[in-house]
């Protein structure tokens, strides 16, 4: 399904309940699967790795590029988790990321609340020094400089975030107390720069994206030190790992910066639905990853994943390019339940990968989405799934017949609700990603993926007004897929605040440098917000033209007297992947209802719906009546 290199290509995806594995060689593709080991995950890395490698029947050194994503970061974010942090501001600042903007979460619901700072108050520290926007106000003493070093030491702690006003463009006083701080402790304390880490303007973001910046990257570094010395230990290269923005960056980089690597795992199967896209000639997606523990949506418009600049992940703003994708907690381990009221209810709880759901026969005893299928005869009784796993169907027909009991319902009728349910948080979260921005969903063709995600497919689709799905043959391992096939990819942002007069082509030349794709945030002068434009032109006229055309797409109306400013230059540089290349047609066709085993994954076709094998290794589903 890609295109090999000179030497074979290795992508392994860490999610909740499984780790997947694809190895492209010359001869094809091998995938592997096993279960994820939530103490140090890289076991489960090297489990499935071992598995394609003895299907291929090669060695670990024949492999020339290996591309990782996982959940590290995700989990301890939504956790809340990550190391022991001090956060130096300038003084009188200290309290960015806890003020934040001052609204509340949630409208009409007043008993919502922020997620609480990172960094306690006992540990944050007031930096005696200030830059205005023009340069120094206050300028940092040596002694100062010294003196939250030693503050810093005292609190015993294992990183350290500084983010000081106007430090985007003039980042010295930032770096001088990075030294202070190394010059008493030593180089092994981790320290986050916003400058470093951000580089745009708006404190608040740039603050609380540097904190979590700091708090995971020793929590991510440690579990990528495992992940390299067992993949030196049997012979694969270095790996590389998926960011956020759905490129690969080298190992070191991410550990340094693991604000980067918080979507690194679904941004593997956006990055492979977007090569499909372009590769099927389906155009516009909407891609549905659903796993063991949640489900990832996003958009693929015109052959392009929507991207966003900033994102709200577990309610923390972070600043940095990533892949729109909106995140449920509704996946095969999602568990159900009986809420107060009586209504039946599917996750967020997950059972995981231990015990998992009930099925498993691993001591799980609650029933979950997986259990569900199982039951409507959807998943084959006693199928062997990775890890030796085994769907024992009496154990899910119990674990459901005791929710059904205290519902009032049959097994079956609680089966069939737990589906609906679980559809019904999928089609909410596809609503976010079209809806909610101005799209519709029916011009859209649903592109299917993830373990669970084929069987889930029609009901969705149908619930959208959506007539046609695709899903791809190695759909349970598509996210691994992408990894391998991915482009290698580094963004570069940074504020620069210059007024019209001074947009000339001689200053966008040099702005604009060797990047391959060039993003200009623009406003009208006196703006709170940005439009974002692609352009590598270096003419200011095409800047205006592009930024005008695309304020009025987004607000109506244009004005040609007004004055412009431009805010932020986004800097892309790229060295493509092998990508995806066209495979024979699997000569099959499926007339509903049908169970269709993929290997990793299973399809549902309902009754009234029909699937057909097609070029690229896809199946076509549409409806048949």
């Amino acid at each position: 399904m890609a295109v090999p290199e000179a030497e074979a290509i290795l992508g392994v995806d860490v999610g909740g309940t499984f780790t997947d594995a694809v190895l492209i060689t010359a001869e094809g593709h091998f995938t592997g699967k096993a279960p994820t080991t939530p103490d140090d995950q890289s076991r489960g890395v090297a489990e499935a790795t071992r598995q394609v490698l003895e299907k291929a029947g090669i060695e670990a050194s024949e492999i020339g590029h290996f591309a990782h994503g996982m959940t590290v970061a995700t989990n301890a974010l939504l956790e809340g988790e990550g190391a022991e942090t001090a956060f130096l501001a300038t003084a009188g600042f200290t309290d960015l990321v806890e003020i934040g903007r001052q609204d509340r979460p949630s409208l009409y619901r007043l008993q919502a609340t922020h997620p609480a700072p990172l960094v306690p108050p006992e540990r944050r520290i007031g930096v005696v020094e200030r830059h205005g926007p023009d340069g120094v106000v206050e300028p940092l003493t040596e002694e100062e400089a010294d003196r939250v070093a030693a503050e810093v030491e005292g609190l015993g702690v294992e990183s350290v975030a500084v983010c000081l006003l106007h430090s985007y463009r003039f980042p010295g006083h930032e770096r001088a107390l990075a030294e202070a701080i190394r010059r008493r402790l030593g180089p092994e304390i981790h320290i986050s720069l916003s400058h470093d880490v951000v580089g745009t303007f708006r404190e608040f973001e740039r603050a609380a994206t540097t904190e979590i910046d700091a708090a995971l990257s020793p929590l991510l570094a440690g579990y990528l030190d495992r992940l390299a010395a067992r993949a030196s230990e049997t012979g694969l290269p270095e790996p590389e790992i998926m960011q956020s923005s759905g490129g690969v960056a080298s190992l070191g980089e991410v550990a340094d910066h693991a604000a980067v690597a918080v979507l690194s795992g679904p941004a593997g199967g956006a990055a492979a639905a977007a090569l499909i896209a372009r590769s099927s000639g389906e155009r516009n997606l909407l891609c549905f990853d659903m796993g063991g523990t949640s489900c990832d949506v996003c958009a693929v418009e015109d052959g392009s994943v929507h991207e966003t600049a900033a994102k709200k992940i577990a309610g923390r703003p972070i600043a940095l390019p990533m892949v729109d994708i909106d995140t449920v907690g509704a996946g095969g381990g999602s568990i159900a339940w009986r809420d107060s009221g009586g209504a039946l209810r599917v996750g967020p709880e997950s059972s995981g990968a231990r015990p998992g759901p009930a099925c498993y026969g691993l001591g799980g005893r609650r029933p979950t989405v997986t259990d569900a299928n199982l039951a409507l005869g959807r998943l084959e009784a006693g199928k062997e799934l990775a890890g030796g796993i085994r769907l024992d169907l009496d154990l899910a027909r119990e674990a459901i017949g005791e929710l059904a009991e205290e519902l009032g319902i049959d097994t079956e009728a609680c089966a069939e609700g737990i589906i609906r349910v679980a559809n019904s948080e999928m089609v909410r979260a596809l609503r976010v990603v079209t809806v909610q921005r101005g799209l519709d969903p029916r011009r859209f063709t649903l592109l299917a993926y993830g373990g669970a995600g084929p069987l889930h497919a029609a009901g969705v689709a149908e619930e959208l007004g959506i007539g046609t799905i695709l899903v791809p043959m190695a759909g349970g391992v598509l996210s691994a897929l992408g990894l391998a096939a991915a482009d290698r990819r580094r963004d570069d942002v940074r504020t620069v605040l210059l007024a019209e007069a001074e947009i000339d082509p001689g200053a966008l030349r040099d702005l604009i440098g060797d990047a391959d794709q060039v993003g200009w945030d623009l406003r009208y002068l006196g703006q709170s917000f940005e439009l974002t434009v692609d352009d590598r032109s270096a003419d200011p006229a095409r800047l205006r033209e592009l930024f005008e055309r695309a304020h009025e797409e987004r607000y109506g109306y244009a004005d040609p007297e007004a004055p412009i400013e431009l805010v932020t230059v986004r800097r892309r540089h790229l060295s493509a992947g092998p990508g995806f290349a066209p495979e024979a047609r699997p000569e099959a066709e499926y007339r509903g209802p049908a169970t269709v085993d993929l290997g990793e994954a299973t399809l549902h076709v309902p009754e009234g719906w029909i699937a057909r094998g097609e070029a690229g290794g896809l199946l076509r589903m549409t409806r048949s009546d």
